[in-house]
């Protein structure tokens, strides 16, 4: 087991709840249900991360 591994935690559900707030929000002001379903795809895209290349070749 290799201990010098990063575990790369981010918290992205944090994002998906914050994109799903924020699109709540603009729903509740205009009564379009699209609002939340942009609202968590914004706040998927914000905490994806692009892996890494790793310069370890095992």
């Amino acid at each position: 087991m290799n201990k010098n591994k990063k575990k790369n935690f981010d918290n992205s559900g944090a994002w998906i709840g914050v994109g799903t707030a924020v699109g709540a929000a603009i729903y509740a002001a205009t009564k379009e249900p699209t609002w939340l379903a942009v609202g968590v795809a914004i706040g998927a895209a914000l905490s994806w991360n692009k892996p890494q290349k790793s310069d370890d070749k095992e």
